[in-house]
C-alpha cells in the first residue's frame, strides 16, 4: 500500500437542481466551481474524486445523520438530553416524525450535490478518453471508476432511504448540470439500481485495481462489497415479503427480466470471491483490533470517512472543540452519558469530586445524552458476555477513576460503602446480570453517587444492572471513542470532534452478505483460502464467531486478557441459520455503527425487531423499567423526500404531492 494519503482543502462544489446551496468539499486545490473544462484533465478528474472521499464526511460521523440510521431501531432510543431531532426519530410519540424533521434531509441534501461532481467526472473524462484515444493524454479508467464506485454508493444510499430517486439532475440521466433547475422527475427503485447502482459498480469491478490507489481509495475489493450488497438489497425489494409498498408505483419486476433468486445469487458469488481474493484486505486477529484506536485504518475497514489529529486543515476540523455539525466526526457524543456527573468523597461525608473526569480517550469522550441504547440490547442482544468479546469491545461498562488527570490531587477518595479508590480504580460499573443483592437509592433520587446509582455489599464501585439502563445512565460506546496521542499527561482535547477514521465499510460484513444470501436461497458452494468454510450460511457466519470469541483484551478490567473461547462460540451457532439470527449478530458486530436501520429495512424486519423497547426513565435514579411501543406504519419504511426539496420547486402543489412519498 502506498504510504500517500489525499491532501484535501477547502472548495466548493457547482450547485445542481437541488436547492442546497454551495457545500464545503475537499480537493487538491481552492476551487469555486466544478466546470466541465476542469474534469477534461487528469488532475481535474483527481481533484473531483478527492472531494467525493471528502464528502463522505459529511455523513459519516455527522450525528444526526447518525440517530437517522439507529434511533428508532432495537438499537437505539432518545436519551435524557434529546431534542426534537432525535425524539422524532423514535416512532414512540415524543415528537412528531414529518418532512420537515431535520436528519431526513441531510442524506438528500448533500448525496446530490456529489452524485453531480461524479456525473461530471465522468462524462468529461470519456469525453478525453474518446478524442485522444490511443494516446498518452488519456485518463486511466481506473481513476474514473473511482467516480463510478461513489455516484453508485450515493444512490444505493438513497434509493435505500426514499424509493426512487431523480437519475436527471436537470441535463439528462447521468448527465453533469451546471444550471440550477427547479423541477424534478423521480425515477422507479428497478430504474435506480438497473440503470446506475448496478451499471456503475460493475464498472468498478472491472477496473478498479485489486491494491488502493492512495491510502483510503476504494479497490476491486470495495467494490465487490457494495455490489453484493446492492444485489441482496434490491433481491429482497423483488421479493417483498410483507407486502411493504414502494414508490413511485411501479411493478416489482426486474427490467432484465431476472428473479430475486438470480440476485441473491449474485450476491453470494461476489461476496464469497472476495472473501478468497482478498488482497489486503483481512479479519483482524480480535474483534478489539477491529475497533481499538491505536489500529485504526486496519485491514478490515475497507471504506472510511478520515479524519486526523495531525492537521486541522486536513481534519477539516478544529482540533480543541467540536462544532456539534459536519465535516467534525461526533457521532460518539450522543451515546455517551454524562459520566462526569459521578461524584466521590475526599472525606467520606462530602461527595463532591468527580472521580471520572471528562477525557479524550476511546473510554470517555464528550457525553452529549442524545441517545441511549434499550435494555433489551444488553439482555437479549449481547446476552452472552463471558464468552463472545463483542460486548466488551463495543461498551465502556466500567468507568475507571482519572481524577489526576484534571489536577485533583487526591492520593484516594471515598466511593461506594466509604471504601477508598485509587486512581485506576472503578468508580461506576455496569454488571453483566442483575443482582438482587444492588441496592439502589429512593426513586428518582441521585444519591451519592450523584447519578442514582445503586450499591453493593464488599464492593467500592457504584453498580448499576441491566434492568436498571435509563435514559439518561447507560454503558458507553467504546467502539466509536476519541482516540488520540497528543493528550500529554493531561484530559487532552475533550470537547473536540474525534480525530479518528469514521468506519463505513469492513471486510467482515462479506460473510454477512454471503449467509444472508445463502438463507436467502442461493446456492452454496466451498470457500477456500484464508477463510476456508463450507460456504452455508452457518459455515460463513461461525468464521465471525470464531473470531469474536478471542480476547487480547478486556476494557471492563483495564488490563491483558488473553482467552480463546473460540469453540465454545461455534458450539453455540444453531444448525439452522435464520435472517432473525444473521440481523442479531449483525447487531453485535456492528452495534451502534449506523447499519441498523438500513438492515431492518431491507429484510422488512423493522416492526417485529424494532417495534416495542424496553428502558428505565430519564430522570436521575429513575430505575423503573418502561416498555414503549413504535408506531411504526408499512409507509415509513420509506422516508419523506424533504419539505425543503419541495419548497424549492417550481411545480404546483399537485405536482408536489405527488413527488412526495406516501404517508406524508
Amino acid at each position: 500500500m502506498k504510504n500517500k494519503y489525499i491532501k484535501p482543502l477547502i472548495g466548493t462544489l457547482l450547485m445542481s437542481l437541488f436547492l442546497v446551496g454551495c457545500s464545503n468539499l475537499l480537493t487538491e486545490e481552492p476551487r469555486s466551481i466544478f466546470t466541465p473544462q476542469y474534469f477534461q484533465t487528469e488532475a481535474g478528474v483527481e481533484g473531483g474524486i478527492t472531494s467525493l472521499y471528502a464528502n463522505l464526511r459529511n455523513l459519516y460521523g455527522q450525528a444526526y445523520y447518525y440517530n437517522a440510521c439507529e434511533t428508532g431501531t432495537d438499537e437505539a432510543t432518545w436519551g435524557a438530553s434529546a431534542d426534537g431531532n432525535f425524539t422524532a426519530m423514535d416512532y414512540s410519540g415524543a415528537a412528531t416524525f414529518n418532512a420537515s424533521s431535520y436528519p431526513i434531509s441531510i442524506l438528500w441534501d448533500d448525496a446530490f450535490p456529489n452524485i453531480n461532481t461524479a456525473n461530471g467526472i465522468i462524462q468529461n473524462a470519456a469525453l478525453v478518453n474518446t478524442s485522444k484515444k490511443g494516446t498518452s493524454d488519456t485518463i486511466p479508467s481506473s481513476l474514473i471508476a473511482e467516480a463510478n464506485f461513489m455516484r453508485a454508493f450515493d444512490y444505493f444510499l438513497l434509493v435505500q432511504t426514499y424509493g426512487g430517486v431523480p437519475l436527471d439532475l436537470g441535463a439528462g440521466v447521468l448527465q453533469f448540470n451546471t444550471a440550477p433547475v427547479r423541477t424534478s422527475v423521480r425515477n422507479t427503485v428497478p430504474e435506480v439500481y438497473t440503470k446506475c447502482i448496478f451499471p456503475d459498480l460493475i464498472t468498478a469491478v472491472n477496473n478498479l485495481p485489486v491494491t488502493q490507489r492512495l491510502t483510503g481509495t476504494v479497490t476491486k475489493q470495495v467494490a465487490q462489497l457494495l455490489l453484493s450488497k446492492a444485489y441482496l438489497t434490491y433481491g429482497w425489494w423483488l421479493q417483498n415479503p410483507n407486502n411493504i409498498p414502494t414508490y413511485p408505483l411501479c411493478d416489482r419486476t426486474d427490467p432484465n427480466g431476472q428473479t430475486a433468486v438470480w440476485y441473491f445469487q449474485q450476491a453470494y458469488n461476489l461476496a464469497t470471491a472476495a472473501i478468497e481474493n482478498p488482497g489486503t484486505y483481512g479479519l483482524q486477529a480480535t474483534y478489539y483490533d477491529v475497533n481499538v484506536g491505536s489500529e485504526d485504518r486496519n485491514k478490515e475497514e475497507m471504506l472510511y470517512a478520515d479524519h486526523t489529529q495531525f492537521s486541522a486543515q486536513y481534519n477539516v476540523s478544529s482540533l480543541t472543540y467540536g462544532s456539534g455539525g459536519a465535516p467534525d466526526n461526533f457521532a460518539s457524543w450522543m451515546l455517551t452519558f454524562n459520566y462526569p456527573n459521578i461524584r466521590s468523597s475526599a472525606n467520606g461525608t462530602n461527595y463532591t469530586i468527580s472521580s471520572v473526569q471528562r477525557a479524550s480517550t476511546q473510554d470517555l469522550g464528550r457525553p452529549w445524552v442524545r441517545m441511549a441504547p434499550p435494555i433489551g440490547v444488553f439482555t437479549n442482544t449481547f446476552a452472552d458476555k463471558t464468552n463472545d468479546s463483542r460486548y466488551d469491545g463495543t461498551f465502556t461498562t466500567v468507568y475507571h477513576a482519572n481524577w489526576p488527570l484534571g489536577g485533583v490531587t487526591n492520593a484516594s477518595l471515598i466511593n461506594a460503602n466509604g471504601m477508598t479508590v485509587v486512581p485506576g480504580d472503578p468508580i461506576l460499573s455496569f454488571l453483566n446480570t442483575d443482582d438482587p443483592s444492588i441496592v439502589y437509592p429512593a426513586s428518582n433520587t441521585a444519591g451519592i453517587s450523584n447519578v442514582g446509582a445503586g450499591t453493593m455489599p464488599g464492593r467500592a464501585d457504584y453498580v448499576v444492572g441491566p434492568s436498571g439502563i435509563s435514559r439518561i445512565v447507560y454503558p458507553g460506546i467504546w467502539k466509536l471513542g476519541p482516540y488520540r496521542t497528543d493528550n500529554g499527561t493531561g484530559l487532552g482535547n475533550p470537547n473536540a470532534g474525534s480525530t479518528r477514521p469514521y468506519m463505513i465499510l469492513k471486510f467482515s460484513e462479506l460473510f454477512f452478505i454471503a449467509a444472508e444470501a445463502a438463507v436467502k436461497g442461493a446456492t452454496t458452494t466451498a470457500v477456500t483460502g484464508t477463510y476456508a468454510n463450507d460456504g452455508t450460511a452457518r459455515g460463513l457466519i461461525n468464521i465471525i464467531r470464531a473470531r469474536a470469541g478471542k480476547w487480547r483484551y478486556s476494557n471492563a478490567q483495564n488490563a491483558v486478557l488473553i482467552k480463546d473461547n473460540s469453540a465454545a462460540m461455534v458450539a453455540a451457532t444453531p444448525a439452522t441459520i435464520t435472517i432473525e439470527y444473521i440481523l442479531t449478530e449483525r447487531s453485535r458486530e456492528y452495534y451502534g455503527e449506523g447499519y441498523r436501520w438500513f438492515d431492518l429495512v431491507r429484510t422488512q424486519t423493522w416492526n417485529e425487531l424494532g417495534g416495542t423497547y424496553q428502558i428505565c426513565g430519564n430522570a436521575i435514579g429513575n430505575h423503573t423499567i418502561q416498555t414503549v411501543t413504535r408506531t411504526i406504519s408499512s409507509e415509513n419504511y420509506l422516508e419523506p423526500i424533504p419539505q425543503g426539496q419541495l419548497d424549492g420547486m417550481e411545480m404546483t402543489a399537485t405536482e408536489k404531492a405527488a413527488y412526495q412519498n406516501p404517508g406524508y
